[in-house]
């Protein structure tokens, strides 16, 4: 965990120090004027991987600096595995919901007479998805 610290304050350096260095560039090659939209953006850059590094380090100090089963040499490979939630392989109400959003986004693009019927398939879906397990041979 800390080598992602270490990491993600590299990526934020790297970011503050291509943005001073696009600025001078800027200001050498466009007659002392500063090209802004780069200039932003790499700014930006580094403000967002300053606070992925700063949250990264929150948690390893939240953890009292134990090294995650990834960063240890000696480590097995189901020393990482944990309970990741219970999902169903076999359901089909997830294609139901892509349906519905593909058919909701060609709706605003080209036939807004068709973003009611997206909305129906969505509730359709979305109510499909959560009482899966309330019916059928998989009820509880």
């Amino acid at each position: 965990m800390r080598s992602n610290v270490v990491i993600w304050w590299i990526l934020c350096a790297f970011f503050a120090v291509a943005a001073a260095l696009y600025a001078v560039w800027g200001l050498a090659w466009y007659g002392g004027r500063i090209e802004w939209v780069g200039t932003v953006a790499l700014l930006f850059a580094a403000f967002m991987s300053a606070l992925i590094a700063f949250y990264v380090q929150l948690v390893y100090r939240g953890q009292k600096g134990v090294e995650l089963p990834e960063d240890r040499l000696d480590a097995d490979i189901d020393d990482g595995d944990v309970e990741q939630g219970e999902f169903s392989p076999w359901s089909w109400w997830p294609l139901v919901l892509a349906s519905a959003v593909a058919i909701g986004m060609v709706a605003l693009a080209t036939a807004h007479f068709l973003i009611p019927v997206a909305a129906g398939l969505l509730v359709v879906g979305l109510f499909g998805w959560v009482y899966e397990y309330y019916r059928g041979n998989f009820a509880r």
